[in-house]
C-alpha cells in the first residue's frame, strides 16, 4: 500500500509539474515576437503593394510564377515577406525583388518608391509595368542592382541621372522608343555602372560617345533596337569585355575603334548592313565570339584573330578567297560557321586536328573536290551541303566520328544543355524534315549531317550506321548509286533521313520501320524497287515522299496513297447527302477550332512580343542574368 501511496504521489507531482509548465508556457507565447522590420517600411511596401494590379495568372509565360505580394500581411514582420531582404541591424528593406510576379501598373507607377530610400537592389522585371517611371525613382541614391526589363515601359525619368551609384541597369524587352533618350544621357554621371542593357527596344539613331566614357562598363547590350552608327569614336572603353549590337540598321564599314578594346572576349555585329572588309586591326583582340553574320562584308578572312575563339560565324555576307591556315591554331574553336558566301577552296581536312570542333558549317560556299580520309572525332553537326563536292566515300569513312556514335554525357542544369554560354547563345540554320529550320539555342546532345547539293557518287558507307546519336541525316541531291545501307536501321535517335534525287536501287530497308523516332522520310526520285515497309513509320509519310520510283509497290504504298488519283465524275444523292453531312461537321470542327485559334494567338503574341523567360531561357539569345541575393 506504501507503495501505491509513492506512485500516487510522484504521479501528482508530476502533473503539477506539467501544468504549471503548460500555463507558463502560455503566458510566454503570448509576449509578441519583436519584429526586424521598422514600420514606416512595412507602410511603405504596403503602400507600394497597393499601387500595381496583380493580373490574372492563366497566361502561358507565367508558367512557375507566382504574385509575391499575396504573401503580405499586415501583422508580419515585412523582412519576412517574399522578395524582401532587410538590414539585419537597422530593419531597412534594401532589397525588393518581385520579378514575375504578375504585377501590371497604370501611368505614374512606383510613386512611393522613394519611402524605400535604403534600397540597394531593385528587381520589377518579367511583370507588365507600363507608361513612364515616375521621377522619384531619382531619390533611391543608394540603388546599385535595378532590373526592369520584360515589362512595357516607354520613358525613362531624366532622374536616373541621380542613380549615381548603379553597377547595373536593364531596361531590356520594353517599348522605348525614338533617338536615344535625353534621361538615358544622364547616365555620365554613373561611373560605377558595369552593365548596361537597353536591348530589345525601339530606339533608334546614334549611339552616343558618352558611353565609353563610362570607365567601369565591360558589358553593353544594344541588340534588336534600330540604332544607325556608333556616333563619336570611342576615347575610353578599355574596360569593355562583351559588346552585342546585333540586329539594327547599323552601316558603313566596321568601326575601327573596336579594335582598341583590348579587353574585349566577345563581340557580336551580326544581323546589321555593315560592309567592307573585316578589319585587320582585330588581331590585337583576344577574342572568344565573333559573330559578322548576316552582313555585306567582303575580301577574306584576316589571318591572325582567331587564335583564342570558341565561336566564328562570319555566315551570309560576301567574303571570298580560302579558309586561313591559321584556323589550325584555334584549339578552343567549337563553331565555324562559314556558310553563304563566295569561299572557294578544297575541303579543310586540316581542321580535323581541332580537338574542341564541334559545328562545322560550309553551306552554300564553291568548296569543291572530295572529302575521302577525313576524320573529325568531336564533330555533331556537319553542314557541307550545296557546294561542289565530288567523289566517293569510302565504306569505313564514318568509323571515327565519335562525335556522334555516342555523347555520353548527361546535364543536371538547362544551360548546361547549350552550346555557349550564359552570355552567348551559339545559333544556326539547319535542313531538317524538309523545311529550313533555325536552331536558335543549339543543344550539345543535337547531331547533324547534311551533305546535300553536292556530287557525292557510289555507294552510301555501311559505317553511316555507327552514328547512333545522329538525329539528322541530310544526302539528297547526289548521284549516290546502290543500296540504301541496312545499317541505317542502328540510328536509333534518327529523326529525319532524306535520300531523295540520287540514284539509289534495291528496296528500302526494312529495318527503317523499327526507328520509333523517324518522323521524316524522303525517298522520291531514284531507282528504288520492291515492297515499301510497313509499320507506323512509313504510314504517316505523305505519298510525295516515294515519288519518282515506278518500282516501288506494296500495301503499304497503297494505304500511303489511296484515293489520290480517284475521280469522282457523277454524284448519287447519297453522295451529295453525305457531303452535306460533311460541310456540316467542318462547320462544327471550325466553331469548335476558333476558341483554340484565338488562345493560340494570345499566347503567339505573348511568346514573340515579349519574349518571356521560360522561353528566352532555352531558345534566345545575347542576355546576360542580373544575379541577385534573393530568391523569386
Amino acid at each position: 500500500m506504501k507503495g501505491f501511496w509513492n506512485l500516487t504521489s510522484t504521479i501528482s507531482f508530476t502533473l503539477s509539474i506539467l501544468f504549471l509548465f503548460g500555463y507558463n508556457y502560455e503566458d510566454v507565447s503570448a509576449v509578441p515576437t519583436k519584429h526586424l522590420c521598422r514600420p514606416d517600411q512595412r507602410d511603405a511596401l504596403l503602400q507600394f503593394k497597393n499601387e500595381f494590379e496583380v493580373l490574372n495568372s492563366s497566361f502561358a509565360y507565367h508558367l512557375m510564377r507566382h504574385p509575391k505580394t499575396e504573401s503580405w500581411r499586415n501583422n508580419s514582420d515585412c523582412c519576412t515577406w517574399e522578395g524582401i531582404k532587410c538590414n539585419v541591424k537597422s530593419g531597412e528593406v534594401i532589397e525588393l525583388d518581385l520579378s514575375c510576379s504578375y504585377l501590371g501598373g497604370r501611368e505614374n507607377i512606383l510613386s512611393s518608391i522613394i519611402d524605400l530610400s535604403y534600397l540597394t537592389f531593385l528587381d520589377l522585371s518579367w511583370n507588365l509595368l507600363s507608361g513612364q517611371i515616375p521621377s522619384s525613382i531619382g531619390n533611391l541614391s543608394h540603388l546599385t542592382h535595378l532590373n526592369l526589363n520584360f515589362n512595357q515601359i516607354s520613358e525613362i525619368p531624366s532622374s536616373f541621372g541621380n542613380l549615381n551609384q548603379l553597377t547595373s541597369l536593364d531596361v531590356s524587352i520594353n517599348k522605348l522608343n525614338g533617338s536615344f533618350s535625353i534621361a538615358l544621357l544622364n547616365l555620365t554621371k554613373s561611373q560605377n555602372m558595369e552593365w548596361l542593357d537597353i536591348s530589345n527596344n525601339k530606339i533608334k539613331g546614334q549611339v552616343p560617345g558618352w558611353l565609353w566614357t563610362l570607365p567601369n562598363l565591360t558589358d553593353l547590350n544594344l541588340s534588336n533596337n534600330t540604332f544607325t552608327g556608333f556616333g563619336n569614336s570611342m576615347k575610353h572603353g578599355l574596360s569593355m569585355e562583351q559588346l552585342f549590337a546585333s540586329n539594327n540598321n547599323f552601316t558603313g564599314n566596321i568601326p575601327s575603334f573596336i579594335c582598341d578594346l583590348r579587353g574585349l572576349s566577345i563581340l557580336d555585329l551580326s544581323n546589321n548592313n555593315f560592309s567592307g572588309v573585316i578589319p585587320p586591326c582585330m588581331e590585337n583582340l583576344y577574342l572568344t565570339v565573333l559573330s559578322l553574320r548576316q552582313n555585306r562584308l567582303h575580301g577574306g578572312l584576316p589571318e591572325n584573330i582567331f587564335v583564342l575563339l570558341t565561336t566564328l560565324d562570319v555566315g551570309h555576307n560576301k567574303l571570298t578567297g580560302k579558309l586561313p591556315k591559321s584556323l589550325i591554331y584555334s584549339f578552343r574553336l567549337e563553331v565555324l560557321n562559314v556558310e553563304s558566301n563566295f569561299f572557294n577552296d578544297t575541303f579543310p581536312f586540316w581542321l580535323s586536328s581541332l580537338p574542341q570542333l564541334k559545328i562545322l558549317v560550309l553551306r552554300s560556299n564553291a568548296f569543291h573536290g572530295p572529302i575521302d580520309h577525313t576524320s573529325f572525332p568531336k564533330l555533331q553537326i556537319v553542314d557541307i551541303s550545296h557546294n561542289h563536292f565530288n567523289g566517293s566515300l569510302p565504306s569505313d569513312y564514318f568509323e571515327r566520328w565519335s562525335g556522334m556514335s555516342s555523347l555520353g554525357t548527361t546535364y543536371d542544369q538547362p544551360d548546361e544543355m547549350y552550346m555557349g554560354d550564359s552570355y552567348y547563345q551559339d545559333s544556326m540554320v539547319l535542313m531538317n524534315k524538309g523545311l529550313e529550320m533555325e536552331l536558335v539555342r543549339i543543344l550539345k546532345i543535337y547531331t547533324a549531317l547534311d551533305f546535300s547539293g553536292n556530287k557525292f557518287e557510289g555507294e552510301i558507307p555501311r559505317s553511316i550506321g555507327l552514328l547512333k546519336e545522329l538525329h539528322v541525316l541530310n544526302l539528297s541531291n547526289n548521284a549516290f548509286t546502290g543500296h540504301i545501307p541496312s545499317s541505317m536501321g542502328n540510328l536509333t535517335a534518327l529523326e529525319s533521313l532524306d535520300v531523295s534525287q540520287n540514284q539509289l536501287s534495291g528496296e528500302i530497308p526494312q529495318e527503317l520501320g523499327s526507328l520509333s523516332f523517324l518522323s521524316y522520310m524522303n525517298f522520291s526520285h531514284n531507282q528504288l524497287t520492291g515492297l515499301v515497309p510497313g509499320g507506323t513509320q512509313f504510314q504517316r509519310l505523305n505519298c510525295t515522299s516515294f515519288d519518282g520510283n515506278p518500282g516501288l509497290s506494296g500495301p503499304s504504298l497503297d494505304e500511303i496513297c489511296r484515293n489520290i488519283h480517284i475521280s469522282t465524275p457523277h454524284e448519287t444523292p447519297q453522295s451529295e447527302e453525305e457531303e452535306e453531312e460533311e460541310v456540316l461537321s467542318w462547320i462544327a470542327a471550325v466553331i469548335g477550332v476558333i476558341p483554340g485559334i484565338a488562345f493560340g494567338w494570345v499566347i503567339g503574341y505573348i511568346l514573340f512580343s515579349y519574349k518571356p523567360e521560360w522561353f528566352i531561357n532555352p531558345f534566345a539569345r545575347n542576355k546576360r542574368r542580373i544575379s541577385s541575393t534573393t530568391t523569386h
